[in-house]
């Protein structure tokens, strides 16, 4: 009982040093609350003192989940490679060695496909310098082509297909200039689309190696005409150049020229006729009785 009113003497004593103090009874409401309060916010502190490690594991994760990411990528595109080399394995390529006029990529496709499914087609033009000039017409606007290759999706449809349609008549609409052509077209056994691109990309490597020689000879050509047209321009310059200096020397030459005159002797016989002495008229009339 005393150990009782001395805390209650004493708490009175804090009331009335400072009125703002207030005892916390723990069974109330409100202080349940206020302690709520108070452990949410430590629990808030204690977390935020934690968020650098948290950060540093989440870096760590992200930097693991990235490889795996890239490795599942990785195998997903081999797969496709796999199942995409197994359907290339399984198509057959047909040859035409030749192309009918006015014939192109759709109206061959739209033709072979009500035999079997087509996957792709190339057709080979023909080249421009090899074709003659001749006057420009609707018909001839249209691009010519030589040979083609046709790929389709099984090998053995392909073969039969080709067998089929071997020297048999074209057919299709009767208006069409193709109607009564016949097919030559050929099954390329192991062959596939895959050699036909390399084989397109070595010819034209070889075409371009062949502009570059013929470029490069031309350009020499050009560098070696243009060096003797310099050449020849020069030497006329010199010739000119020299030409001028001997008019200019020559017309310096007659001012400068000086006329001597020497004394000359007269000739011993002119000086005899007039030493001699004349004879007067009268004594050669006297002499011989003239009258």
């Amino acid at each position: 009982m005393k150990s009782k009113n001395l805390i209650s003497k004493s708490e009175q004593q804090q009331q009335e040093e400072c009125p703002e103090y207030m005892p916390i009874n723990k069974k109330t409401k409100k202080n349940k609350k206020i302690m709520k309060v108070l452990e949410e916010e430590e629990v808030e502190l204690i977390d935020s003192e934690e968020d650098p490690v948290s950060d540093s594991t989440t870096t760590t994760t992200i930097t693991e989940a990235k490889p795996n990411i890239e490795s599942k990528k990785s195998k997903l595109n081999k797969k496709r490679l796999l199942k995409e080399a197994e359907k290339a394995d399984k198509r057959g390529v047909c040859y035409l060695s030749r192309i009918p006029p006015h014939m192109d990529h759709v109206n061959l496709r739209q033709i072979l496909s009500q035999y079997a499914d087509i996957q792709r087609i190339f057709l080979a033009p023909k080249d421009s310098s090899a074709q003659l000039p001749s006057k420009p017409s609707r018909r001839s606007q249209n691009t010519a082509f030589t040979e083609g290759w046709v790929e389709f999706t099984n090998k053995s449809v392909a073969k039969r297909v080709a067998n089929m349609l071997n020297g048999e008549q074209m057919g299709g609409k009767k208006r069409s200039s193709f109607h009564y052509d016949l097919w030559n077209i050929k099954y390329l056994s192991k062959f596939k689309w895959d050699d036909l691109t390399d084989e397109l990309a070595f010819k034209k490597a070889v075409r371009e190696q062949k502009l570059a020689l013929e470029l490069s000879a031309a350009k020499r050509e050009r560098d070696f005409y243009m060096s003797r047209v310099d050449q020849s321009r020069a030497l006329n310059a010199i010739e000119e150049r020299l030409k001028k200096k001997q008019k200019v020397e020559q017309n310096s030459v007659q001012m400068k020229k000086v006329v001597r005159h020497f004394p000359q002797t007269k000739p011993i016989g002119a000086n005899a006729q007039e030493s001699k002495p004349a004879v007067s008229d009268d004594l050669l009339d006297a002499v011989f009785g003239g009258s």
